[in-house]
């Protein structure tokens, strides 16, 4: 068949697109994408946090061997020899003013990769990934204490709220950078 008209071309095109809707009837409809916000839910002081998914490098139990540093913060638990990378491993409970973390089978670390800075951070306890709909983020006043500076806002999920906690927003701030005494 041998089309010369412009006219003709244009009357070809509306058979196919025709012939196309016809057969296309059963197709499912496009559905909106929803956006979920994806983080990691811990426990510190006996509430849940959760940490963007992005700012946390990877899970560990609390290493066999952690050597102290003298002369360094309280909430420095020491150092530890993470496949071949000495990690520095922080209690981020003490660090943030509540008691002490006893290191049991539940506790875990989390490591926090940022710019120069490798470390880990002592939880009381990791309860899993969530990808929570984009849409349930609120608003969160800020904890009261030194916790506040590190919490912008919260997830609403299944009728519990949880504060979304700044790994990044951590490492950068000049009380966590200066370990030392």
């Amino acid at each position: 068949m041998s089309i010369s008209e412009p006219s003709e071309i244009i009357q070809l095109l509306r058979g196919i697109e025709q012939r196309s809707r016809a057969h296309a009837a059963g197709l499912p409809q496009q559905e909106e994408v929803q956006q979920y916000w994806e983080g990691v839910v811990f426990s510190l002081n006996g509430a849940y946090l959760a940490a963007p998914l992005n700012e946390v490098a990877e899970i560990l139990h609390f290493p066999a061997v952690v050597t102290h540093v003298p002369g360094t913060q309280p909430w420095m638990q020491g150092v530890a020899n993470i496949r071949g990378n000495l990690l520095p491993i922080v209690d981020l409970q003490l660090f943030l003013g509540g008691e002490q973390i006893i290191d049991d089978r539940r506790s875990r670390v989390l490591i926090i990769r940022r710019k120069e800075v490798f470390i880990g951070l002592l939880v009381q306890e990791v309860v899993g990934m969530r990808h929570i709909p984009q849409h349930q983020q609120i608003d969160f006043p800020p904890p009261n204490g030194l916790m506040g500076r590190f919490v912008k806002s919260a997830f609403e999920h299944d009728g519990e709220t949880w504060p979304v906690f700044g790994m990044f927003a951590l490492v950068e701030s000049k009380e966590f950078q200066i370990a030392a005494l």
